[in-house]
């Protein structure tokens, strides 16, 4: 008898897929799936981008991605001719028939059952746009299932973040959209569920009984490199505090879910962010720092301060650091203080959670 895994026919459109982010994470993702037989023959990726290349030009361009990214390709080849390129511009409505009609001959082609997944590897302002046109276009109207991935940042506040999710749910259903933060999938922030919930020894001491504090660091040695234009309107606060910092505070304190269903861990972890102290603005000067990086030296090279890389404002006062002081007001965490900390140009690159315990008398 086979034990063959089923695999679930699809068509992936990446919105985006020039970019920095399809090319260093999302292809050599999917390839790594394809390679190891997570995916077969009824796949088929279009890639989505303003710019008039070929479908052989991008098809070399992802396969160098993913030779620098992954060590063995012997499947590349293979993979590549599932690959496509699709010129379009996700403002313009007319051009979404256009992607339907492509979409439709691959399913066609590759025997894809109309299951589709969109993947919005683009800035938030066009995530709402697309949602739109996605469903007025028909490409949603399919007898698959559908689904659309989203990236960080969402929105700029709270209103704003309010207003995309409603406009998003006009064309998607809640359980058919997922929010990514990619610092989740990290090794070391999987293992943290695993180090509370399966110890018999350590779960008994996760308290404030025997906790002195607990502190949680990211620090990247990279500048911000090209990407200048998108940290300037985001900084450390947005791109890393109230999204990745935040995650792994909320693992780290959270109750046990009653199961490892994925909607009883988010309720879990909601109830940890609910009980996190609002501060006052009067309370930030004690329980927050926030910096910039300067000219330095990294390993015999000279490098630019933060107001000197491009498409970053001369005066700019957009924290390249965060460090701070979260405060968790519930039976289990009263009284224990979380320290995180972010930063790009630190001495080293490291994601580290320590946890201090209280010291014994004497």
């Amino acid at each position: 008898m086979s034990t063959k895994q089923k695999h679930i026919p699809c068509l992936i459109t990446i919105f985006g897929a020039t970019g920095d982010l399809s090319h260093r994470k999302l292809f050599p993702s999917i390839f790594h799936l394809f390679q190891q037989d997570n995916l077969d023959e009824h796949i088929a990726i279009i890639g989505i981008g303003r710019r008039d290349i070929s479908n052989d030009m991008f098809r070399e361009q992802v396969k160098a991605s993913i030779q620098s990214h992954v060590k063995e390709t012997h499947k590349i080849d293979e993979f590549m001719e599932h690959v496509f390129y699709h010129k379009h511009d996700v403002s313009d409505e007319e051009s979404y028939q256009s992607l339907l009609e492509f979409s439709n001959q691959l399913d066609t082609q590759f025997g894809l059952k109309g299951n589709r997944l969109f993947y919005l590897a683009m800035a938030p302002q066009f995530f709402g746009v697309i949602s739109d046109y996605l469903k007025s276009s028909g490409l949603t109207n399919t007898s698959g299932f559908k689904r659309l991935v989203i990236e960080k940042p969402f929105g700029s506040d709270l209103k704003s973040a309010e207003s995309l999710n409603n406009q998003i749910r006009r064309s998607f259903k809640e359980e058919e959209i997922y929010r990514i933060d990619h610092y989740l999938g990290k090794d070391m922030v999987q293992n943290i569920e695993v180090l509370r919930f399966a110890n018999a020894m350590f779960e008994p001491l996760w308290n404030n009984k025997y906790i002195s504090n607990i502190q949680v660091t990211s620090s990247e040695v990279l500048g911000v490199e090209d990407r200048g234009g998108y940290y300037e309107s985001s900084g450390a606060l947005k791109d890393m505090v109230q999204n990745h910092m935040l995650q792994m505070v909320a693992l780290l304190a959270m109750e046990a879910p009653i199961s490892l269903n994925s909607e009883d861990i988010r309720a879990e972890k909601v109830k940890v962010l609910k009980s996190l102290r609002q501060l006052r603005p009067q309370d930030v000067r004690k329980n927050f720092v926030r910096g910039q990086y300067d000219r330095g030296v990294i390993e015999g090279q000279e490098v630019k301060s933060y107001r000197e890389e491009d498409r970053v404002a001369e005066d700019s006062i957009t924290p390249t650091f965060v460090s701070g002081k979260l405060t968790i007001d519930n039976f289990r965490w009263a009284g224990v203080p979380f320290y995180i900390r972010t930063g790009k140009r630190m001495k080293s690159k490291t994601i580290q959670v320590v946890v201090e315990f209280r010291e014994v008398p004497m």
